[in-house]
């Protein structure tokens, strides 16, 4: 293994790398990634660098094998975890990905937080860009999300913000 630097700052130029030309809506993919690492912020530097990277198997050509060889066994470890498993569709790919969560323990759970806080950020997001059918995919999702992903104690302050953004009285009125 070849670890080349576990910072938040390598990651994220991983990530960017990685990430191309991708969007997030109008926005560069890193848009998307800043979020969620400054909403990690208060949960320290490894947060932060799964948190750059928590897409870049999913959505990229990027290895878990890659980023283990990168940022080390924990860091590929919460990465696998927060990649999404094939499935025929969304509902089928989140359902094993949620089963997968709900069993996640030691340190691994460090993905969890890093899973709340990519919500999270995608939430704002939505919210914000008055997306009211991808609300309304995260609102449906969120019992189950949150058996599977919540922890007492790991950030609540995420998880209060989310369940206050997902109740029906901020969903957003219309879909651009």
């Amino acid at each position: 293994m070849t670890i080349t630097s576990q910072t938040p700052d390598a990651a994220r130029a991983y990530a960017v790398e990685m990430h191309g030309d991708q969007k997030y809506g109008t926005h560069p993919y890193v848009h998307h990634l800043d979020a969620v690492a400054a909403l990690l912020q208060p949960y320290g530097d490894r947060a932060r660098v799964v948190g750059y990277l928590h897409d870049v198997v999913e959505d990229t050509a990027a290895t878990v094998a890659d980023v283990r060889s990168r940022f080390g066994d924990l860091v590929a470890s919460c990465v696998a975890l927060l990649t999404d498993a094939p499935g025929a569709n969304r509902k089928e790919r989140k359902a094993k990905t949620y089963a997968a969560l709900a069993e996640v323990k030691g340190d691994e759970e460090l993905a969890l937080l890093v899973k709340a806080a990519d919500r999270l950020a995608n939430v704002r997001a939505c919210v914000a860009d008055g997306q009211r059918a991808l609300w309304e995919t995260y609102h449906g999702e969120h019992p189950t999300f949150r058996a599977a992903a919540f922890r007492a104690g790991q950030c609540d302050p995420l998880w209060t913000e989310l369940d206050t953004l997902l109740s029906p009285s901020r969903a957003p009125t219309a879909t651009p």
